[in-house]
């Protein structure tokens, strides 16, 4: 009985555990099967490094105050963050990373860098 490849349907000679031709049928047919969930990891990633990167450019004293209006200015996502610190008096900090911002009055962030 001769097996095929499920990629591109051509025989495979070899091993009899072998289950593609090839090493570029196999990376094919894995990134087809995981593309969905690869695309969000992504999508996500990109969203984050973006956070970021707009967090570490307006904060470079490593403690520092702006405006809502600014960051969503550069772009910033207030709906990718990596973390939450609420401290013991209730305040609520959001963390990309080690970048973090803790919502003022009017419209206004805190921006704070988190020591490792």
């Amino acid at each position: 009985m001769q097996k095929q490849c499920p990629e591109c349907g051509n025989k495979i000679v070899g091993r009899i555990d072998k289950k593609f031709c090839s090493d570029g049928c196999r990376n094919a047919y894995n990134n087809n099967v995981n593309k969905d969930s690869k695309n969000l990891i992504r999508n996500t990633n990109n969203r984050l490094r973006k956070n970021y990167r707009i967090l570490e450019g307006l904060n470079p004293e490593q403690k520092t105050k702006t405006s809502r209006a600014r960051l969503i200015e550069k772009g910033f996502d207030f709906n990718y963050f990596t973390s939450i610190y609420t401290t013991k008096a209730g305040k609520v900090y959001y963390f990309v990373y080690n970048q973090g911002y803790l919502p003022l009055d009017g419209d206004f962030y805190a921006l704070v860098k988190r020591e490792s």
